[in-house]
């Protein structure tokens, strides 16, 4: 860890260790309302133009950084006379209203500040914490009491670091409800996750399995515990361009994308999640530059779909998640958990869609799926799994073609074949395969995995096989559903799709409502089958991808695939 710990971090770890955890070692951050807030006040007081600051008495200097005493700091506003000193820190909300004055992190804090400054020559008995809301400074003296609590937490954190054990969640804590790292700490979905795992451990200790008086008990317990902390859906959407012969520029605020034909639409940068160019499309360096600064991944593809590669900014600084990536890749043992329940889930979905969609229903179709979901299990080698895998596909593909009803009724299928496909049902089906491990691929990014290295799949050069295991389970659910509704629902026709010597491809009109279908499934919410909140495809690939994370890092004993019902 880091010789010196900031002050801001003491804050954080006297407010929730987890909290503080995440974010200074694993360095996961995400803004809220109040850090943005936060951040302006804080610049205010930096630049010298707080109106508020003309209240104290002259002040020696602003924005002041020092360190000392293995700390840190920051200091917003420094005043004193000679030797003497009193760090000010702004707060941005109103003063609590409890003897203290303020909350035992805010004090911490300001401690920590203080012993910097003594480390460094300077007399300092006390600080002063403005709140922004209420105008009103309130005086923290450092007693001894505060001081040894501050040096407490200084040790706690170091060795909370160097263990390199994320803290356990809080228990059901109001903290959590207006926390911007909710969505990655997942408090109350982990703590859900291991008290399943105490039943199961239990019900094995007493030699029966788990029954339906515990999954009754704990669907009635459910209804708010389970808080849906994060957002259901995301406010940044995927931007696709599709087509050689169209250029992405930046103009302003905006992205501009201009066909042979003229511009034809100018999304707002702030509301595009990710950009995918299909088959040639140009972008300029400005584009490029501005995407990699906010963070925004540009996604090329061939024109037939295939995933290329991928351009963004600074890369994940959790490097602690990638070592454990590593650690787990290169254990057979572990590797194996972790694929089987993929594959499991993947077959379940399968036997899931099957059952709702096959107006014959084949029992004993159902059934197999049902025995090779049971098999993927307890499969002991990656060799067995594959084979188990590789029989439950001919299963389902053997039915998929009772999938399609009246709408499909002009497009065969037989089975499953690629590169090139050689039929439409075929061509839709690679296409949207290669739209989901690009959505895999950018979110396993953003929670810190490197995505070329899985558990199931083997590496091999140019290869993302953390997303393609991760596609597994989700395969039924969204690619081949959103196949079945296009077709169905008579969105594609013959004209859609393009046959030559070497096989089928969609035009760009096709392309072009493939994409909106998988968009709007993604968009779909849908209630978690495991914590019950509602939450739309694409959050829940995130969810997932960070739940995969906590069972390779130990947290969580196996990993809980997603399975709908």
């Amino acid at each position: 860890m880091p010789e010196l710990i900031p002050a801001r971090m003491l804050n954080e770890f006297a407010y929730c260790p987890r909290l503080c955890y995440i974010e200074w070692v694993q360095g996961e951050f995400l803004d809220s309302a109040d850090t943005v807030d936060g951040r302006f006040q804080h610049r205010r007081v930096d630049a010298g133009s707080d109106k508020a600051a003309e209240e104290f008495e002259k002040f020696h200097a602003r924005s002041v950084y020092l360190s000392g005493a293995g700390i840190s700091c920051r200091i917003d506003l420094l005043e004193g006379d000679g030797g003497h000193v009193i760090p000010v820190d702004y707060k941005r909300g109103e003063a609590p209203d409890i003897p203290e004055g303020a909350y035992e992190p805010e004090r911490v804090q300001l401690c920590a500040q203080g012993l910097v400054l003594r480390e460094n020559g300077f007399v300092c008995d006390e600080g002063i914490a403005y709140f922004v809301k209420s105008k009103k400074r309130v005086l923290i003296p450092f007693d001894d009491a505060l001081v040894g609590r501050t040096m407490e937490l200084i040790a706690a954190l170091r060795i909370a670091a160097d263990l390199g054990e994320l803290p356990p969640p809080l228990q059901h804590s109001p903290k959590c409800n207006r926390c911007s790292l909710a969505g990655i700490c997942l408090p109350d979905e982990i703590t859900l996750l291991k008290e399943m795992e105490v039943d199961d451990a239990e019900a094995a200790k007493n030699g029966r399995e788990a029954g339906i008086e515990e999954e009754v008990a704990l669907k009635e317990a459910l209804p708010g515990r389970i808080r849906r902390l994060l957002p259901s859906r995301d406010d940044a959407i995927p931007v696709y361009v599709v087509g050689r012969g169209n250029t992405v520029r930046k103009k302003e605020e905006r992205l501009e994308i201009w066909s042979q034909d003229g511009k034809v639409s100018e999304p707002k940068l702030r509301e595009i999640s990710q950009l995918s160019l299909y088959g040639g499309v140009e972008i300029t360096t400005p584009a490029m530059v501005e995407l990699m600064q906010r963070g925004v991944p540009v996604i090329h593809f061939t024109h037939g779909g295939w995933f290329q590669g991928i351009c963004l900014g600074t890369t994940h600084k959790n490097v602690e998640l990638r070592i454990h990536q590593f650690q787990c890749a290169m254990d057979p043992k572990r590797s194996i958990l972790l694929a089987r329940k993929a594959i499991a889930g993947k077959i379940k979905n399968c036997r899931t869609l099957m059952r709702r969609n096959d107006p014959e229903r084949s029992t004993s179709s159902l059934n197999l799926m049902a025995k090779l979901a049971a098999e993927a299990e307890a499969a002991s080698s990656s060799q067995s799994l594959l084979g188990i895998e590789g029989a439950a596909a001919e299963c389902y593909f053997s039915r998929f073609a009772n999938l399609l009803k009246e709408g499909g009724k002009d497009f065969s299928f037989t089975d499953r074949n690629r590169r090139p496909p050689k039929d439409p049902v075929n061509a839709v089906l690679s296409y949207l395969y290669g739209i989901l491990v690009k959505d895999l691929f950018v979110t396993l990014l953003a929670v810190g995995f490197d995505p070329y290295l899985g558990f199931y799949h083997r590496p091999r050069y140019g290869r993302p096989a953390l997303a393609l295991d991760m596609m597994e389970e989700f395969r039924p659910l969204i690619a081949d559903s959103v196949a079945i509704n296009l077709f169905n629902n008579e969105e594609l026709s013959k004209k859609d799709f393009i046959q030559t010597r070497a096989g089928v491809s969609l035009t760009s009109n096709g392309k072009k409502a493939v994409v909106a279908g998988y968009e709007r499934r993604m968009e779909t919410e849908i209630v978690h089958p495991i914590f019950g909140y509602k939450v739309s495809y694409r959050r829940v690939l995130e969810v997932q991808a960070r739940l995969l994370a906590r069972a390779i890092s130990g947290e969580i004993r196996e990993y809980p695939p997603f399975c709908t019902r």
